[in-house]
Protein backbone atom coordinates (compact mmCIF):
# COMPACT_ATOMS: atom_id res chain seq x y z
CA UNK A 1 0.00 0.00 0.00
CA UNK A 2 1.54 3.57 -1.10
CA UNK A 3 0.30 6.94 -0.04
CA UNK A 4 -0.23 9.28 -2.47
CA UNK A 5 -1.44 13.21 -1.57
CA UNK A 6 -3.47 14.99 -3.80
CA UNK A 7 -3.73 18.75 -2.45
CA UNK A 8 -6.47 20.88 -3.98
CA UNK A 9 -5.05 24.12 -4.76
CA UNK A 10 -7.51 25.49 -7.41
CA UNK A 11 -8.64 28.45 -4.94
CA UNK A 12 -8.97 31.70 -5.78
CA UNK A 13 -9.03 33.64 -2.18
CA UNK A 14 -10.67 36.32 -2.73
CA UNK A 15 -10.42 37.43 1.35
CA UNK A 16 -6.92 38.10 0.44
CA UNK A 17 -7.45 40.22 -2.15
CA UNK A 18 -4.90 42.71 -3.55
CA UNK A 19 -2.04 40.13 -2.31
CA UNK A 20 -4.09 37.18 -3.75
CA UNK A 21 -5.06 37.44 -7.54
CA UNK A 22 -6.50 35.24 -10.04
CA UNK A 23 -3.07 35.03 -11.45
CA UNK A 24 -0.95 34.63 -7.57
CA UNK A 25 -4.09 33.43 -5.81
CA UNK A 26 -3.73 32.42 -1.99
CA UNK A 27 -2.03 29.01 -2.13
CA UNK A 28 0.73 30.75 -3.84
CA UNK A 29 1.77 33.18 -1.19
CA UNK A 30 3.86 32.89 2.38
CA UNK A 31 0.56 34.32 4.45
CA UNK A 32 2.01 31.85 7.62
CA UNK A 33 4.85 32.20 9.34
CA UNK A 34 6.98 30.47 6.78
CA UNK A 35 8.72 32.53 3.91
CA UNK A 36 7.48 29.17 1.62
CA UNK A 37 4.04 29.28 -0.30
CA UNK A 38 0.82 27.76 1.68
CA UNK A 39 1.04 24.94 -1.32
CA UNK A 40 4.75 24.55 -0.61
CA UNK A 41 4.03 24.08 3.06
CA UNK A 42 1.80 21.81 2.44
CA UNK A 43 3.92 19.33 0.36
CA UNK A 44 6.69 19.87 2.81
CA UNK A 45 4.53 18.74 6.31
CA UNK A 46 3.50 15.45 4.61
CA UNK A 47 7.06 14.81 3.21
CA UNK A 48 7.71 12.51 6.24
CA UNK A 49 4.58 10.39 4.73
CA UNK A 50 4.51 10.57 0.65
CA UNK A 51 7.57 11.68 -1.12
CA UNK A 52 7.06 14.14 -3.97
CA UNK A 53 7.08 11.43 -6.47
CA UNK A 54 3.75 10.79 -4.95
CA UNK A 55 2.31 14.34 -4.55
CA UNK A 56 -0.37 15.23 -7.16
CA UNK A 57 -2.17 18.82 -7.26
CA UNK A 58 -5.31 19.21 -8.91
CA UNK A 59 -5.41 23.16 -9.68
CA UNK A 60 -6.82 25.58 -12.64
CA UNK A 61 -5.45 25.67 -16.00
CA UNK A 62 -4.71 29.47 -14.89
CA UNK A 63 -1.85 29.16 -12.60
CA UNK A 64 -1.04 25.39 -13.45
CA UNK A 65 2.77 26.72 -14.99
CA UNK A 66 3.35 28.62 -11.19
CA UNK A 67 1.99 25.65 -9.21
CA UNK A 68 4.83 23.87 -11.59
CA UNK A 69 7.58 26.19 -10.90
CA UNK A 70 6.57 26.28 -6.54
CA UNK A 71 6.99 22.74 -6.78
CA UNK A 72 9.89 21.86 -8.92
CA UNK A 73 10.21 18.58 -7.10
CA UNK A 74 6.74 16.84 -8.11
CA UNK A 75 6.24 15.29 -11.55
CA UNK A 76 4.86 17.89 -14.14
CA UNK A 77 2.16 15.58 -15.15
CA UNK A 78 0.65 15.72 -11.70
CA UNK A 79 -0.35 18.52 -11.66
CA UNK A 80 -3.59 18.20 -12.99
CA UNK A 81 -5.05 21.70 -14.38
CA UNK A 82 -9.00 21.77 -14.20
CA UNK A 83 -10.37 23.51 -17.17
CA UNK A 84 -13.03 24.57 -14.96
CA UNK A 85 -13.71 24.68 -11.33
CA UNK A 86 -16.75 21.98 -10.51
CA UNK A 87 -16.28 21.49 -6.46
CA UNK A 88 -14.45 19.35 -4.55
CA UNK A 89 -16.32 16.06 -5.65
CA UNK A 90 -15.02 16.14 -9.41
CA UNK A 91 -11.30 17.22 -8.04
CA UNK A 92 -10.94 14.39 -6.14
CA UNK A 93 -12.59 11.74 -7.83
CA UNK A 94 -10.25 12.80 -11.20
CA UNK A 95 -7.16 12.59 -9.25
CA UNK A 96 -8.38 9.07 -7.76
CA UNK A 97 -8.63 7.67 -11.25
CA UNK A 98 -5.51 8.75 -12.57
CA UNK A 99 -3.68 7.52 -9.48
CA UNK A 100 -5.56 4.32 -9.72
CA UNK A 101 -4.43 3.78 -13.03
CA UNK A 102 -1.00 4.09 -12.00
CA UNK A 103 -0.96 2.48 -8.70
CA UNK A 104 -4.08 -0.07 -8.24
CA UNK A 105 -3.92 -0.57 -4.32
CA UNK A 106 -3.06 3.65 -3.48
CA UNK A 107 -4.20 5.14 -0.81
CA UNK A 108 -4.96 8.96 -0.67
CA UNK A 109 -4.48 11.68 1.48
CA UNK A 110 -6.93 14.82 0.63
CA UNK A 111 -5.52 18.07 1.58
CA UNK A 112 -6.30 22.06 0.75
CA UNK A 113 -2.98 23.56 -0.55
CA UNK A 114 -3.77 27.07 2.40
CA UNK A 115 -4.05 25.65 5.46
CA UNK A 116 -2.04 26.00 8.20
CA UNK A 117 -0.55 23.27 11.06
CA UNK A 118 0.79 24.99 14.37
CA UNK A 119 2.28 21.43 15.42
CA UNK A 120 2.92 19.38 12.65
CA UNK A 121 4.42 15.99 14.52
CA UNK A 122 0.67 15.56 15.70
CA UNK A 123 -0.57 16.53 12.38
CA UNK A 124 1.54 13.24 11.24
CA UNK A 125 -0.02 11.15 14.23
CA UNK A 126 -3.31 11.99 13.25
CA UNK A 127 -2.69 11.30 9.47
CA UNK A 128 -0.99 7.64 10.31
CA UNK A 129 -4.07 6.46 12.42
CA UNK A 130 -6.47 7.59 9.94
CA UNK A 131 -4.34 5.88 7.25
CA UNK A 132 -4.89 2.69 9.20
CA UNK A 133 -8.38 3.30 9.43
CA UNK A 134 -8.75 3.49 6.05
CA UNK A 135 -7.19 0.06 5.03
CA UNK A 136 -10.51 -1.73 6.00
CA UNK A 137 -12.08 0.72 2.84
CA UNK A 138 -13.85 2.83 5.35
CA UNK A 139 -14.05 6.76 4.10
CA UNK A 140 -11.83 8.32 6.62
CA UNK A 141 -12.21 12.33 7.67
CA UNK A 142 -9.90 14.16 10.18
CA UNK A 143 -11.77 16.35 12.26
CA UNK A 144 -10.77 19.62 14.67
CA UNK A 145 -11.43 19.63 18.47
CA UNK A 146 -13.11 22.98 18.95
CA UNK A 147 -11.22 25.74 21.13
CA UNK A 148 -14.07 27.95 20.58
CA UNK A 149 -17.94 28.06 19.17
CA UNK A 150 -16.87 29.17 15.34
CA UNK A 151 -19.78 29.93 12.86
CA UNK A 152 -17.60 29.79 9.89
CA UNK A 153 -16.80 26.24 9.76
CA UNK A 154 -19.08 22.88 8.92
CA UNK A 155 -18.97 20.26 11.99
CA UNK A 156 -18.95 16.28 12.27
CA UNK A 157 -21.20 14.62 14.96
CA UNK A 158 -18.95 11.30 16.72
CA UNK A 159 -20.14 8.42 17.06
CA UNK A 160 -18.90 5.51 18.86
CA UNK A 161 -15.21 4.90 19.04
CA UNK A 162 -14.31 1.59 16.62
CA UNK A 163 -10.46 1.76 17.48
CA UNK A 164 -8.38 3.95 19.90
CA UNK A 165 -8.36 7.58 18.26
CA UNK A 166 -11.46 6.36 15.48
CA UNK A 167 -14.78 6.72 15.30
CA UNK A 168 -17.76 6.50 13.42
CA UNK A 169 -19.18 9.59 11.74
CA UNK A 170 -22.20 10.62 13.26
CA UNK A 171 -23.90 13.17 10.85
CA UNK A 172 -22.01 16.40 9.21
CA UNK A 173 -23.14 19.37 10.53
CA UNK A 174 -23.90 22.51 8.44
CA UNK A 175 -21.66 25.94 9.44
CA UNK A 176 -24.14 26.62 12.40
CA UNK A 177 -25.40 29.82 14.27
CA UNK A 178 -23.51 31.29 17.21
CA UNK A 179 -25.91 29.56 19.34
CA UNK A 180 -25.65 26.26 17.86
CA UNK A 181 -21.96 26.38 18.12
CA UNK A 182 -22.05 27.38 21.94
CA UNK A 183 -24.33 24.42 21.88
CA UNK A 184 -22.06 22.23 20.39
CA UNK A 185 -19.22 23.31 22.45
CA UNK A 186 -20.62 22.46 25.32
CA UNK A 187 -21.87 19.44 25.08
CA UNK A 188 -18.99 18.12 23.31
CA UNK A 189 -18.87 15.37 20.85
CA UNK A 190 -18.95 17.49 18.06
CA UNK A 191 -15.59 18.70 15.64
CA UNK A 192 -14.81 21.53 12.97
CA UNK A 193 -14.78 19.63 9.33
CA UNK A 194 -11.33 20.41 8.59
CA UNK A 195 -11.36 19.49 4.98
CA UNK A 196 -8.86 16.34 5.61
CA UNK A 197 -9.76 12.61 3.95
CA UNK A 198 -8.07 9.40 3.89
CA UNK A 199 -9.59 7.04 1.48
CA UNK A 200 -7.79 3.67 -0.81
CA UNK A 201 -8.53 5.02 -4.46
CA UNK A 202 -10.70 2.17 -4.95
CA UNK A 203 -13.15 2.68 -2.31
CA UNK A 204 -13.34 6.39 -3.29
CA UNK A 205 -14.54 5.29 -6.57
CA UNK A 206 -16.46 2.97 -5.37
CA UNK A 207 -18.68 5.51 -3.65
CA UNK A 208 -18.58 7.76 -6.03
CA UNK A 209 -19.84 5.18 -8.92
CA UNK A 210 -22.82 4.64 -5.97
CA UNK A 211 -23.85 7.87 -4.95
CA UNK A 212 -22.69 10.23 -8.14
CA UNK A 213 -23.17 7.66 -11.20
CA UNK A 214 -22.72 11.07 -13.71
CA UNK A 215 -19.44 12.15 -12.36
CA UNK A 216 -18.46 8.49 -12.56
CA UNK A 217 -19.22 7.94 -15.99
CA UNK A 218 -17.48 10.98 -17.15
CA UNK A 219 -14.35 10.01 -15.46
CA UNK A 220 -15.12 6.46 -16.60
CA UNK A 221 -14.57 8.15 -20.25
CA UNK A 222 -11.65 10.51 -19.26
CA UNK A 223 -9.70 7.55 -18.13
CA UNK A 224 -10.06 5.84 -21.78
CA UNK A 225 -9.24 9.15 -23.39
CA UNK A 226 -5.68 8.91 -20.82
CA UNK A 227 -4.82 5.44 -22.08
CA UNK A 228 -5.04 6.80 -25.83
CA UNK A 229 -2.45 9.48 -24.76
CA UNK A 230 -2.09 12.88 -23.03
CA UNK A 231 -3.33 14.86 -26.00
CA UNK A 232 -6.95 12.88 -26.40
CA UNK A 233 -7.34 13.20 -22.63
CA UNK A 234 -6.40 17.03 -22.80
CA UNK A 235 -9.02 17.23 -25.32
CA UNK A 236 -11.47 15.44 -24.17
CA UNK A 237 -11.35 17.02 -20.65
CA UNK A 238 -11.69 20.75 -22.35
CA UNK A 239 -15.30 19.32 -23.46
CA UNK A 240 -16.33 16.82 -20.74
CA UNK A 241 -15.02 18.00 -17.18
CA UNK A 242 -17.48 21.51 -17.54
CA UNK A 243 -20.19 18.98 -17.80
CA UNK A 244 -19.34 17.21 -14.69
CA UNK A 245 -21.94 17.73 -11.67
CA UNK A 246 -20.42 20.65 -9.59
CA UNK A 247 -21.26 19.02 -5.88
CA UNK A 248 -18.36 18.93 -2.87
CA UNK A 249 -17.33 15.67 -1.87
CA UNK A 250 -19.07 16.18 1.52
CA UNK A 251 -22.68 16.23 0.20
CA UNK A 252 -21.87 14.03 -3.01
CA UNK A 253 -20.39 11.60 -1.49
CA UNK A 254 -19.15 12.00 2.40
CA UNK A 255 -22.40 12.48 4.10
CA UNK A 256 -24.01 9.16 1.44
CA UNK A 257 -21.68 6.71 2.28
CA UNK A 258 -22.29 3.77 4.69
CA UNK A 259 -18.51 3.30 6.31
CA UNK A 260 -17.33 7.06 7.44
CA UNK A 261 -14.96 7.44 10.08
CA UNK A 262 -13.07 10.13 11.84
CA UNK A 263 -9.87 10.41 13.03
CA UNK A 264 -10.25 13.58 15.83
CA UNK A 265 -7.00 16.01 16.10
CA UNK A 266 -5.37 18.81 18.13
CA UNK A 267 -3.13 19.91 15.87
CA UNK A 268 -2.99 23.59 15.64
CA UNK A 269 -5.56 24.09 12.42
CA UNK A 270 -5.70 27.31 10.93
CA UNK A 271 -7.77 27.62 7.60
CA UNK A 272 -5.83 30.70 6.76
CA UNK A 273 -9.46 32.16 5.45
CA UNK A 274 -8.70 35.64 6.24
CA UNK A 275 -6.48 38.52 7.12
CA UNK A 276 -7.27 38.54 10.78
CA UNK A 277 -6.13 34.92 10.73
CA UNK A 278 -2.94 35.88 8.97
CA UNK A 279 -2.22 38.47 12.19
CA UNK A 280 -3.55 35.71 14.17
CA UNK A 281 -1.16 33.58 12.83
CA UNK A 282 2.25 36.27 12.23
CA UNK A 283 4.80 37.24 14.52
CA UNK A 284 3.88 40.20 16.52
CA UNK A 285 6.22 42.97 18.03
CA UNK A 286 5.72 43.95 21.18
CA UNK A 287 2.23 46.12 20.19
CA UNK A 288 0.87 43.06 18.75
CA UNK A 289 1.79 44.24 15.00
CA UNK A 290 2.24 41.93 12.58
CA UNK A 291 4.70 44.23 9.98
CA UNK A 292 6.50 43.00 6.70
CA UNK A 293 6.80 46.03 5.33
CA UNK A 294 9.48 48.98 5.91
CA UNK A 295 7.69 50.28 8.57
CA UNK A 296 7.71 52.95 11.57
CA UNK A 297 4.92 52.50 14.10
CA UNK A 298 4.07 54.91 17.11
CA UNK A 299 1.62 54.38 19.26
CA UNK A 300 0.08 51.56 17.21
CA UNK A 301 -1.54 48.13 18.37
CA UNK A 302 -2.58 45.39 16.60
CA UNK A 303 -2.12 45.95 13.28
CA UNK A 304 -1.26 44.57 9.92
CA UNK A 305 0.98 45.84 7.74
CA UNK A 306 2.39 44.15 4.08
CA UNK A 307 4.15 46.66 1.52
CA UNK A 308 6.62 46.27 -1.24
CA UNK A 309 10.39 46.44 -0.75
CA UNK A 310 11.29 49.87 -1.42
CA UNK A 311 7.53 51.70 -0.09
CA UNK A 312 8.26 53.21 3.62
CA UNK A 313 5.06 53.07 5.67
CA UNK A 314 4.61 54.99 9.22
CA UNK A 315 1.46 54.41 11.42
CA UNK A 316 0.72 56.97 14.68
CA UNK A 317 -2.42 56.38 17.00
CA UNK A 318 -3.93 53.68 14.65
CA UNK A 319 -5.48 50.30 16.38
CA UNK A 320 -6.76 46.98 14.64
CA UNK A 321 -5.96 48.03 11.14
CA UNK A 322 -5.07 45.83 8.16
CA UNK A 323 -2.65 48.19 5.51
CA UNK A 324 -1.62 46.15 2.49
CA UNK A 325 -0.02 47.75 -0.62
CA UNK A 326 0.63 45.70 -3.63
CA UNK A 327 2.24 48.83 -5.37
CA UNK A 328 -0.61 49.24 -7.46
CA UNK A 329 -3.27 48.37 -4.91
CA UNK A 330 -3.79 50.08 -0.97
CA UNK A 331 -5.88 48.39 1.10
CA UNK A 332 -7.27 49.85 4.37
CA UNK A 333 -9.74 48.48 6.52
CA UNK A 334 -10.38 47.22 10.19
CA UNK A 335 -9.39 43.91 10.98
CA UNK A 336 -12.68 43.66 12.73
CA UNK A 337 -14.12 44.00 8.72
CA UNK A 338 -11.70 41.38 7.09
CA UNK A 339 -14.48 39.14 6.07
CA UNK A 340 -16.03 41.75 3.65
CA UNK A 341 -12.61 42.23 1.58
CA UNK A 342 -14.42 40.88 -1.30
CA UNK A 343 -17.10 43.47 -1.09
CA UNK A 344 -14.26 45.46 -2.57
CA UNK A 345 -13.28 43.09 -6.33
CA UNK A 346 -15.79 43.87 -9.12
Amino acid sequence: MAVHAVVMAGGSGTRFWPLSTADRPKQLLPLGPSPQSLLACTVARVAPLVPPERVWVVTTERIADAVRHDLPAVPPAQVLAEPLGRNTAPCIAWAASRIAAVDPDATLLVLPADHHIGDEAAFLDVLRTAIAASESGALVTCGIVPTRPETGYGYLELGAEVAPGVARCARFVEKPDRARAEAFLAQGGFLWNSGLFVFRADALLAAVQAHLPELHEGLRKLSAAAAAGADVEAALLSVLYPTLPSISIDHGVMERAERVLVVPGSFGWSDLGSYETAHELGEKDAAGNVVRADAVLVDSRGNFVHAPAGKKVALLGVDDLVIVDTGDVLLVLPRARCQEVKRLQS
